[in-house]
């Protein structure tokens, strides 16, 4: 079943465009000079109930106002766009209740209260009834494992703490979609594997269909099987997540850390030496000899060992330069 279905969707803002100087402002208090930005362009997309589907591009790619036309907080300047068989934009009440969205530099929550109370709000924003509230809330507590912060004030919890909270209250009236921006944002590797975990049973237990903007690479490699690029306002890949990183994810970057000044070998493979300091060596390699870089470099005991995905923008000038295939 399709869930979210667009056709031509573009979005166009209008910025005021001022000339420099006092003179120029008083030109534009006379006459206004306008330029048209479009952010969003004549995107086609369909997403089935229960897909994770990853949403990833640059900054300023148009990802978020393309959230922003599903969800209705701004209308789309052409095309179509149905979202639960809604039109988005008409925000009608059986529609918001049917969908939720997660920032993770945003938060939702009430910080002079406590968890409880917090959530007990949301029961009502939501209308939910009492047995369906407990319900709710008691699984998502036992899944999210914070019962004993029930009773704590929202502000004195930890980033990773706070994220759980922010996901249990978006959760709570059991939407069919949840829109989720950047949620392990500054959270640490141990919280933000927790956080993958649990939404990973969201969609398979529930059947959550979940949309999912990050910069992470782990986040989309980890959870989403499909994944949409997005660059300068339109979709350049439409596909099978690991066909994606396959092809155009190329290096990865490796971090070593010594406790003694060593110096580094003459490498047997193609590498290039980003940064090199007595006790610390950044090397970006071929993700094909990645291994026999760790293998050769091990016998120098290094004491950390640190290895990164290149950057999601670098891989979106790829694919632009290249061109994706799965396009829809």
């Amino acid at each position: 079943m399709e869930i979210i279905k667009t056709a031509g969707l573009t979005k166009n803002f209008k910025r005021f465009k001022k000339q420099a100087g006092m003179l120029g402002s008083i030109k534009g208090l006379i006459r206004r000079e306008y330029e048209e930005k479009q952010a969003v362009g004549n995107l086609d997309l369909t997403i089935r109930e229960g897909e994770f589907v990853g949403l990833i591009g640059p900054n300023g790619a148009g990802k978020t106002t393309l959230v922003k036309m599903l969800t209705g907080i701004i209308a789309p300047t052409s095309g179509s766009v149905s979202v639960l068989g809604y039109y988005p934009n008409d925000l009608e009440h059986e529609f918001k209740q049917q969908y939720a969205v997660v920032m993770g530099q945003k938060s939702q929550l009430f910080f002079e209260l406590t968890v409880e109370d917090t959530l007990r709000l949301f029961k009502e924003i939501y209308g939910l009834p009492e047995e369906e509230y407990v319900s709710s809330r008691d699984y998502f507590v036992k899944l999210f494992q914070v019962q004993d912060l029930m009773h704590v004030q929202v502000r004195t919890l930890s980033l990773g703490e706070r994220m759980k909270m922010e996901l249990i209250a978006a959760l709570l009236h059991n939407p069919k979609i949840i829109f989720l921006d950047e949620p392990t944002i500054g959270l640490d590797a141990v919280a933000s594997k927790q956080i993958r975990g649990f939404l990973a049973e969201i969609n398979e237990r529930r059947g959550t269909t979940i949309i999912l903007t990050s910069h992470y690479m782990e986040d989309i490699k980890a959870l989403c099987k499909r994944s949409i690029v997005i660059n300068h306002g339109c979709k350049i890949y439409d596909g099978d997540t690991e066909k994606l990183f396959e092809r155009f994810q190329k290096f990865k970057k490796i971090t070593f850390t010594f406790s003694e000044p060593t110096l580094l070998p003459n490498l047997e493979f193609e590498a290039r030496i980003l940064e090199q300091t007595p006790y610390k060596k950044v090397i970006m390699v071929p993700k094909e000899n990645a291994a026999g870089l760790l293998r050769e470099l091990m016998n120098l005991l290094p004491t950390d060992i640190t290895v990164e995905e290149e950057e999601i923008g670098t891989i979106v000038e790829r694919i632009y330069r290249e061109g994706g295939d799965g396009l829809a």
